[in-house]
């Protein structure tokens, strides 16, 4: 896919953001969506996506953007505050060759311990969905 490919509306991120897919949901207001990652490279890997239509960080317009970002950071406190990391790795892809999976953007939160493996992105197992409930909750109730 190319860099400058049209927003797909039909997108994992666009479903779960309509309900039509569950997910372990961190902080939801008008503007942004947190949830936890079903495939994580590491215990609390969460995202923050926006709810407007953009593929990536040039597609989203600067006010969206802005409001993205701090909210990663306010969320990215309460996963360190939550699960107490070594380390929280702060990741944003754009498109295929840099790594991006999902063409809606979004904000990868994953938090790191030092002497942990982490599982490579886009690549690692499926989590129960229960667990990552679990998680959310403890990052939840730090916000």
């Amino acid at each position: 896919m190319s860099l400058f490919a049209q927003y797909d509306p039909q997108n994992i991120f666009a479903k779960i953001l309509s309900g039509d897919i569950p997910s372990a949901r961190v902080y939801e207001d008008a503007r942004i969506l947190s949830f936890m990652d079903a495939f994580p490279q590491s215990r609390g890997h969460t995202l923050v996506i926006p709810k407007v239509p953009a593929s990536n960080l040039f597609d989203i317009p600067a006010e969206d953007l802005q409001n993205l970002i701090t909210q990663t950071q306010t969320i990215g406190r309460a996963v360190r505050e939550a699960l107490a990391p070594d380390g929280i790795r702060i990741a944003q892809f754009n498109g295929a060759a840099a790594g991006q999976t999902v063409f809606h953007i979004h904000f990868h939160i994953i938090p790191v311990w030092e002497g942990e493996n982490e599982h490579p992105h886009a690549a690692g197992t499926m989590s129960d969905l229960n667990e990552l409930k679990d998680i959310a909750a403890q990052i939840k109730a730090k916000l």
